[in-house]
């Protein structure tokens, strides 16, 4: 490691963003992919169709919980971790590097009891109960993708310390051995073995179990430092500085799973309201079709989260280096690339919505469907741009160790912003005022992103 330590301060910029991001980035969609494989082969199964589609929809927010637990961890570490090393500290960081895996150990335990003992409320919570079908299925789904919570959490911990570790490429192979196992398993249980939704679950879990094994094989052979027994005691220090740059992570994804429960919610209430979707067999269109429309951006986010999550390993060794002249250059260019995903994807889901749709079973289901999805991919999606910005926004901030800023920001956009106009203005739109809830938050957000952006360029300019 001490050989590669200079290069984070000398290589040019745009190299290393190359070389930390994309594999980052591969691993974030390959992770994403989990839940949208399950999703397209839920939805092409004529058995299961859209009841099923609204069972993943009412799961997927409650794996997102875990999803912040391990983000949380993983992304504090490696923030943690990599300031350490920049600053020469390499017995902290392996301290660092271990507290993380006893932590991601812990809580997946913890997570999993959690779930087990309470699937019904907790399903019913997002949404569930819009039909007895839909609930039938999220109760099969729920229960074996809880069982595999342990080793979703650690895998999904450990991607970001083997990043810290400098070896982004391994942490995308190990996530990607995983998705492609779930790939091959998917079709076989779903279809052939005709297992519904227990089949897509249980081909999700053995995908995290290989992921969190190939984890663990490359935990014995850290680059930085040798673990030792001592690594794994928690120590409180450790442990809190972890956390408080993890923060922003579990926040801009628990927020998430709060404006999800929202939605789904008001999908449910103001679905009933409706002349077509408040038949008991249209029921749960609403909420399948907002879950797709989600997958989708969850695409296009595992992206943008991946260009900046990429950078955090070079923006804590820099900062820490004294280097800012380098962490601006940084932020400038991660922004252009931002902008650009987002404008890419909301071409595609203006001009492509029939072609998205149909990659999702619409040829199974009603013109009901069909005339919704379209409609909640051109409005709900609106406003990419501004939402791909805000996020490398708040993952820039906690890099720098502005955690308060990046976390006030991101809890204004998912709590303030994402629960508050999905809980209102359905009360004045109805169903499509579910829709508009996302693009009005994007943009307020992106007015308050922009005065911190500006507040940023400002501070690295003084300190260069």
């Amino acid at each position: 490691m001490e050989q590669k330590q200079p290069i984070l301060a000398s290589e040019p910029v745009s190299k290393l963003m190359r070389h930390y991001a994309v594999p980052c980035i591969i691993s974030l969609l390959v992770g994403a992919l989990y839940n949208i494989v399950d999703q397209i082969f839920i939805a092409n199964a004529s058995y299961l169709g859209s009841y099923g589609n609204a069972a993943n929809t009412v799961v997927f927010p409650l794996t997102v919980v875990v999803l912040a637990v391990a983000v949380m961890i993983g992304d504090g570490c490696c923030a943690y971790a990599s300031g350490l090393l920049g600053q020469g500290e390499t017995a902290k960081a392996k301290s660092a590097f271990g507290n993380a895996v006893t932590l991601s150990v812990i809580m997946g335990m913890v997570l999993c009891i959690v779930y087990l003992l309470l699937r019904d409320p907790l399903i019913t919570m997002f949404g569930a109960r819009v039909n007895a079908e839909t609930f039938r299925l999220s109760q099969e789904y729920f229960f074996w993708i809880a069982i595999g919570i342990p080793f979703y959490l650690f895998g999904q911990a450990m991607n970001p310390v083997i990043r810290a570790d400098g070896n982004p490429r391994f942490a995308m192979v190990s996530t990607l051995a995983g998705a492609i196992l779930n790939i091959i398993l998917d079709p076989i249980f779903i279809f052939v073995c005709q297992w519904g939704m227990m089949g897509a679950a249980v081909a999700t879990v053995l995908g995290q179990v290989l992921t969190a094994e190939l984890a663990v094989w490359y935990l014995r052979r850290l680059k930085t430092a040798r673990l030792d027994r001592a690594a794994f005691q928690l120590d409180g220090e450790i442990v809190k500085n972890t956390l408080t740059l993890g923060i922003t992570s579990f926040l801009s994804q628990i927020s998430l799973v709060a404006a999800m429960a929202a939605i789904n919610n008001m999908l449910h209430v103001y679905g009933a309201r409706d002349a077509i979707f408040g038949q008991e067999q249209y029921a749960q269109i609403p909420m399948a079709v907002v879950g797709i429309v989600m997958k989708f951006f969850q695409i296009v986010i595992s992206i943008v989260v991946g260009m900046a999550a990429g950078c955090i390993p070079l923006v804590g060794f820099n900062m820490g280096a004294g280097r800012r002249d380098r962490v601006k250059a940084l932020f400038t260019r991660l922004l252009i690339g931002e902008a650009t995903v987002g404008f890419v994807a909301l071409l595609i889901v203006e001009l492509f919505p029939h072609a998205l749709i149909r990659i999702f079973g619409a040829a199974n289901e009603s013109s009901f469907y069909t005339d919704f999805a379209i409609k909640a991919f051109r409005i709900y999606l609106c406003m990419m741009v501004l939402a791909c910005v805000n996020k490398a926004c708040f993952i820039f901030l906690q890099a720098m160790g502005r955690a308060l800023a990046s976390t006030m920001l991101s809890m204004v956009r998912e709590i303030v912003f994402g629960v508050g106009f999905a809980l209102l203005l359905p009360a004045l739109f109805g169903l499509d005022g579910v829709l508009y809830s996302m693009p009005v938050s994007d943009f307020l957000t992106a007015l308050i992103a922009a005065m911190l952006i500006v507040e940023t360029y400002r501070q690295l300019n003084e300190k260069s």
